[in-house]
């Protein structure tokens, strides 16, 4: 069984590998600051969408992606990974190790 790095890692990349979206990454709520995490493809900040991620009323992360992105399929997927992201939600500062 994969771990949910490893599905958080899929999730992105799967992302990232449709034709509307050029690259996708979750973005972990650490106190003020969001930091990077899982992230794949070619980045296109100019053409970034973002929703939160949000665990039991409590934002822990943000998934955005670049391109011509459906707003509701990224929402829906935001919604799948929730609980996922709560393993890289406090990172302590440590980089995303691909």
């Amino acid at each position: 069984m994969a771990d949910a790095d490893d599905l958080l890692r899929d999730a992105v990349s799967a992302f990232a590998d449709r034709d509307d979206c050029s690259w996708a990454g979750v973005f972990f709520v650490e106190g003020d600051e969001l930091v990077l995490g899982p992230h794949a493809g070619e980045p296109e900040p100019e053409r970034r969408v973002t929703v939160p991620v949000v665990w039991r009323d409590t934002r822990v992360a943000e998934l955005a992606a670049d391109g011509a992105v459906d707003l509701a399929r990224l929402t829906e997927v935001a919604t799948e990974i929730a609980d996922l992201c709560l393993v890289g939600w406090d990172t302590s500062g440590e980089e995303w190790e691909p």
